[in-house]
């Protein structure tokens, strides 16, 4: 069977670049404004292709070396060639953040932006190496997003998956049960509340500081959030539906994103917070 474009966008996580505009892009520049002092060394987790170290290695002459660890060889291939012109100011490394190896350096900062919950439930692997990793003094930088649940776990990109779901006829009430049997679990379920989270983190840290904003996604038309959760998403959720429909369902999330801005005027809107965290000795 050939993939359609959309699909083979989805399997590598494609277009990233276009994507990360509708949201991602805000955080790198909200974390990095936060970046204290000179900086010898940035390790940014879930590095992606390589934007936010880009962008640090730019703003900040006195970083010697900007390590990016990503789990994604098609990301990690991409920030390569980004990052060529830097030289051996940059190391980047393939790596299953559940379960990090450890680095022969320590880091003044740590950044993760948007990742958190992709690691659940165990956070506390990587939120222990951050901790081990950091220099004397330095800072982690963490954003993570806060969607409202419903009583099914369900809330943010879920709601739209719901609707687009629903479109490609499986009845709205099933969709959790469908979702969990094929062991999908909700966005919103991963992204633990505030309260959650704050105990989680001061086991390995104390909080210096926290901000917070309203994460507003908007977009010109159905295609280009379509595009948008392919490469934010893979095919995470399109995995609960056969190999057949997959295409007719990314379709129908940008036709339900469409809808819902249509209606509201965006397509979504969250709280996001921004954590500057040192290490609890």
């Amino acid at each position: 069977m050939t993939l359609s474009d959309i699909e083979a966008q989805a399997r590598t996580l494609g277009g990233y670049d276009d994507a990360s505009r509708l949201r991602q892009v805000h955080d790198r520049d909200w974390v990095l404004d936060r970046v204290p002092g000179e900086p010898g060394v940035l390790v940014d987790l879930g590095s992606g292709i390589g934007q936010l170290l880009q962008e640090a290695l730019e703003r900040h002459p006195s970083l010697r070396l900007a390590v990016g660890l990503e789990r994604s060889e098609h990301r990690i291939a991409e920030a390569g060639e980004r990052l060529r012109p830097y030289g051996d100011r940059v190391a980047l490394r393939q790596a299953d953040l559940t379960a990090p190896e450890p680095l022969p350096y320590r880091a003044d900062v740590v950044t993760m932006t948007s990742v958190l919950h992709w690691l659940y439930p165990v956070e506390r692997r990587v939120l222990a190496w951050v901790r081990d990793h950091l220099a004397p003094g330095g800072s982690f930088l963490l954003t993570t997003y806060h969607p409202t649940r419903d009583e099914h776990g369900l809330g943010g990109e879920d709601d739209i998956v719901r609707d687009a779901l629903t479109a490609a006829g499986v009845a709205r009430e099933s969709v959790p049960a469908l979702l969990a049997g094929r062991q999908v679990l909700p966005i919103a379920t991963r992204t633990r509340p505030e309260e959650e989270l704050a105990a989680l983190l001061a086991e390995f840290f104390t909080v210096e500081e926290w901000w917070e904003r309203e994460a507003v996604v908007t977009v010109r038309d159905a295609a280009q959030y379509e595009h948008f959760h392919a490469a934010t998403f893979g095919d995470y959720y399109a995995s609960v539906l056969e190999p057949g429909q997959r295409a007719e369902f990314f379709a129908a999330v940008g036709r339900a994103a469409w809808e819902r801005q249509s209606r509201h005027g965006r397509v979504s809107a969250m709280p996001v917070r921004l954590w500057r965290l040192g290490a609890r000795g």
